[in-house]
């Protein structure tokens, strides 16, 4: 074979071998893609600067740092910083097929959990909400509550409409708080505020019936069919401190029903069992808020929700998708993964 040839032919079934003169072609452009490497990614020389200094072109430097990159001699490592869980979002969202789950660390007490799922919840938002919403909030909520404490007033528009997705849920006091949660929303996102004045849960179907046949309840339907997204908060079938300050609307009784009935969480008092199965009760018929159907086709479908006691129904509430982005605590996340 010549002496300048780049192949030696080999017999069928073997690898080609390459020709010394070929080899050392191919350690030269390996030295190369090595030099170019180096100074690029450990030296922080930009490519104008080596394509100077080793007298090659700057496409040619770019051609060779995405080939360093594809054949593995650059490899990218992410650090993750400590508190972001970014490798345990990854697993839950992949779990339950979820659009987005987001995990805050919390020194474990329940008003530091309160505290933290605000934070996150209004970051979320000041970066997500870019224009255009229309959104649905929940009634009566602690995270919901810190949520909105936490966001700060935006400089532009960046929500059509704030719309209450349940009457106020408890004692008088409790449905006033509902409406100025929605309207402090309002106020921070440019948004027109949409109220639903109404109790979330009245005594019997026919009441229900008589306050949706109102032309101001009428609108606030309306405004369902428009959400873009809604905040939420989980529910659990044991009942939160604030929820118990604020007279909580359903009773003993009619709680251990749902118990029976297999419930074990709730979204806008639409209770479900353990998949996320909407429970058949007497109390759907009594409740005046978005129906289940209707927030399911939400497009972005946000909860605020954490606290070990929740863990149950907020699994349940994914694995149903009553929501498709969960802000939740570290000890629920690992729970979640784990069960």
């Amino acid at each position: 074979m010549a002496a300048n040839s780049q192949f030696e032919k080999g017999r069928a079934g073997e690898p080609v071998r390459f020709s010394g003169r070929r080899l050392g072609q191919e350690s030269e452009r390996m030295r190369l893609l090595v030099r170019v490497a180096r100074l690029y990614h450990e030296h922080g020389v930009r490519q104008p600067q080596i394509a100077a200094q080793l007298r090659i072109s700057q496409p040619r430097v770019s051609r060779l740092l995405k080939e360093a990159a594809e054949i593995g001699i650059v490899r990218t490592v992410v650090v993750v910083p400590s508190g972001v869980h970014a490798l345990l979002e990854e697993d839950l969202e992949r779990k339950y097929g979820v659009e987005q789950i987001i995990v805050v660390d919390t020194a474990g007490e329940n008003h530091d959990v309160v505290t933290a799922l605000g934070s996150a919840g209004a970051t979320h938002l000041d970066a997500t909400l870019i224009g255009g919403e229309h959104l649905g909030i929940s009634s009566w909520s602690a995270s919901l509550l810190a949520t909105v404490e936490a966001m700060q007033r935006r400089p532009v528009r960046v929500a059509e409409e704030v719309v209450q997705l349940i009457g106020g849920v408890g004692k008088g006091a409790a449905q006033v708080q509902a409406t100025r949660l929605a309207a402090h929303l309002a106020d921070l996102t440019g948004a027109e505020p949409v109220f639903l004045p109404a109790p979330g849960l009245v005594s019997t179907p026919q009441a229900r019936q008589a306050l949706s046949d109102d032309h101001v309840v009428r609108q606030v339907v309306d405004a369902w069919s428009r959400l873009t997204t809604v905040l939420v908060g989980i529910g659990s079938l044991d009942p939160s401190p604030l929820l118990r300050d604020s007279g909580n609307a359903i009773d003993e009784q009619e709680l251990e029903t749902l118990r029976g009935l297999g419930a074990v969480g709730d979204v806008c008092l639409r209770f479900f069992d353990a998949d996320g199965r909407l429970i058949d009760s007497p109390l759907e018929e009594r409740v005046l808020g978005i129906p289940a159907a209707g927030l399911l086709r939400v497009p972005r479908r946000i909860a605020i929700a954490g606290g070990r006691r929740k863990t149950a129904a907020i699994q349940a509430a994914l694995r149903g998708g009553w929501v498709n982005t969960l802000i939740t605590d570290v000890g629920v996340a690992e729970q979640l993964l784990r069960d």
